[in-house]
């Protein structure tokens, strides 16, 4: 794979492809002081060293090459099938001219982009940004509020314009008279050119240096946007490791037994829970809260707490210690809350077109008389929740449920936390007043950048995380106090919880310590306080509340019962788009696309490299069975809420 080089331009019939040599050679030199700026913020890649570093660069060229070839493949046409002398002719010289400012400015955009992706998600380009263009008034309206964006703005329109002044010698092509022959042959070397670096490579290539920050900075953000929407929707049968399915069923049905538990036929993971405790119709609400990693919490060791009230809760709760989130991202907390399944690659269910009439933690509620809400402080519509919960046993209810003279605060994700519990509580009242028991989810979003909230609510500077976590944390006590007058407060047990951690960056490719999240069961009444201290995964958290509450009903839930035997699996899934994984006290078993396998020792708190140990037999085969059988589930209906479905292809 080659690039354009200065020579094209010194030859005596190559005047017209100076402006594409320029750019390209731009092109490089952006992408290079972008990722030479990235790895000097990022101490996980700046502690690299010089092995570490030359790949970053070496590697990054080449990807950067490629980008080039692709982004400039217009230019090269238009200026191939621009007739001999034509750029003497001002219709053919100034939509160059014109084409040759967009570029610099994209480029110069694309770095500015880059850097802010990064801060958020230490990561180039990947299935996030790709999400995330379909929500352009969410994501737009968060970098407005997030960052002064009139001054960023005109100062890459002031660069943009100093760099086109500056290579006006480049772009200066008015006597060419390169003859049709010659131009045709560079555009069919550039295309083939492109075509083959396409077809050899590929976005994993880069990942060898065994540090992530590094392997991350060593791809192109530009190259690695396009290969995640090629990657957007990934086919477990096709990509990932497997075993027959019957394997694959009976390896998961092992995992899942237990003697509450009576499967429902020869084949399938769908079981009857036999109740381990006497039968409370008790209200329940879930609260995800934003981004809320366990490490802000004093209760998980951090010193000051942001989380004083909910750490306050401590005493009178029954605390889970080792609780870890399914994925990275809002959805995938959705997914596991209300389906109880592992992350399966690509979109997270949430957001699949056909996800309609699943078994859900509502449809079960909903099968004993409950009533079923999803609360949400922004507009639903994101990332389809919406969509989701309305077609799966919930009620649902966001921002357009709450009058503009109800808010204090919101922001382009949503309206206060207080603002979302003072509707949710509207909501509990009347359903108290139906004299039927209810279940509410209920989805917040202050703890998410530009981290804004109502004045006045603590000593906290707006736009800070932490102020956040703080706020997050006072609103969470006033709902409990508000919540504490109602007539219903006495029966319903508060389940307190996160979507997903606040970051999910690391070393690792999949790091540990990045899916921590705190859990609080809370009805002193009801619940008796104490603290889990073994691992449990976030699928785990529907089957335990049902446990709780004594509910007998059929399981479709590859979570468990935590509380229901002393010696309940330890282990939890994990996972990001593309790497699914089991996650064990002494292991952590990675799944990735073309059929890739990794076993490494689990990093719990820090932020270093997670080491390749032995594989166990059993356990990779618990993570095959897992996510094959998830896949293969969702993939032939065999989720819906209709009833049991053996695992027949």
């Amino acid at each position: 794979m080659t690039a354009p080089t200065p020579s094209l331009a010194a030859h005596p019939s190559g005047r017209r492809f100076r402006p594409l040599v320029a750019l390209a050679l731009l092109a490089i030199a952006i992408s290079t002081l972008t990722r030479g700026g990235l790895l000097l913020a990022t101490p996980g890649a700046r502690d690299a060293g010089p092995a570490g570093w030359a790949w970053a660069f070496g590697a990054g060229l080449g990807y950067d090459l490629l980008a080039v070839l692709a982004l400039g493949l217009p230019l090269m046409l238009w200026i191939a099938v621009v007739p001999r002398h034509g750029f003497a002719r001002r219709r053919w010289r100034w939509p160059l001219q014109a084409g040759l400012a967009s570029g610099v400015g994209l480029l110069l955009f694309v770095a500015l982009a880059e850097a802010v992706f990064w801060e958020e998600f230490q990561a180039r380009f990947n299935f996030i940004a790709v999400d995330y263009l379909v929500y352009t008034t969410e994501v737009i309206g968060n970098i407005r509020e997030s960052y002064p964006v009139g001054m960023l703005l005109s100062g890459l329109a002031a660069m943009t314009a100093t760099l086109f002044a500056l290579g006006r010698r480049w772009r200066d092509v008015a006597h060419d008279d390169t003859p049709g022959r010659g131009r045709l042959l560079l555009a069919a070397g550039w295309i083939a050119a492109l075509a083959a670096g396409t077809a050899t490579v590929d976005g994993a290539m880069k990942d060898r240096s065994g540090n992530t920050y590094i392997d991350e900075l060593a791809g192109n953000g530009v190259y690695q946007f396009f290969a995640a929407y090629r990657t957007a929707s990934l086919d477990y049968e096709r990509y990932y490791r497997q075993m027959p399915l019957p394997d694959a069923f009976a390896t998961t049905r092992s995992a899942l037994a237990e003697p509450s538990a009576r499967f429902l036929d020869a084949q399938g993971i769908e079981r009857r829970i036999t109740p381990h405790r006497p039968a409370r119709r008790l209200n329940v609400v879930l609260v995800s809260i934003e981004s809320l990693s366990a490490e802000y919490s004093g209760l998980y060791g951090r010193s000051p707490s942001l989380t004083p009230n909910l750490d306050a809760l401590t005493s009178s709760s029954l605390v889970f210690d080792r609780l870890y989130a399914s994925g990275t991202r809002t959805v995938r907390g959705l997914e596991a809350l209300s389906l109880a399944v592992p992350p399966t690659p690509g979109e997270s269910i949430v957001k699949r077109p056909d996800a309609r009439g699943l078994a859900t933690l509502a449809t079960v509620f909903n099968a004993q008389g409950y009533r079923s809400m999803f609360l949400y402080g922004g507009y639903g519509a994101f990332d389809q929740m919406n969509a989701f919960f309305g077609a799966n046993g919930y009620e649902v209810h966001d921002r357009t449920d709450i009058p503009d003279d109800a808010i204090h605060n919101e922001n382009v994700w949503g309206v206060a936390d207080e603002d979302l519990y003072t509707m949710a509580m509207a909501q509990f009242d009347r359903a108290q007043v139906e004299g039927r028991p209810f279940f509410a989810h209920i989805m917040t979003t202050s703890n998410h950048r530009p981290y804004t909230f109502p004045a006045g609510r603590g000593p906290w500077p707006q736009g800070k995380r932490e102020s956040a976590v703080a706020y997050t944390d006072w609103a969470v006590a006033d709902f409990l106090r508000r919540a504490a007058s109602r007539p219903w407060f006495e029966d319903t047990v508060f389940v307190i919880t996160a979507d997903h951690c606040a970051s999910s960056g690391g070393l690792a490719d999949l790091p540990v310590f990045r899916y921590h999240i705190p859990l609080w069961i809370h009805a002193p009444k009801h619940v008796e306080p104490g603290r889990y201290d073994r691992m449990m995964a976030q699928v785990d958290i529907a089957p335990t509340v049902l446990g709780l509450l004594g509910m007998g009903f059929d399981s479709p839930f590859y979570g468990v019962d935590v509380l229901a035997r002393p010696d309940a699996p330890e282990r939890a899934y994990i996972g990001t788009y593309q790497r699914l994984g089991y996650l064990t006290p002494d292991r952590l078993v990675e799944l990735s696309p073309n059929q890739g396998l990794r076993t490494v020792r689990p990093e719990w708190a820090r932020d270093v490299p997670q080491p390749d140990v032995p594989d166990d037999a059993r356990d990779t085969a618990i993570a095959i069975g897992a996510y094959q059988s998830a896949a293969w589930r969702y993939a032939h209906g065999r989720m819906a809420a209709d009833g049991p479905h053996p695992a027949r292809p």
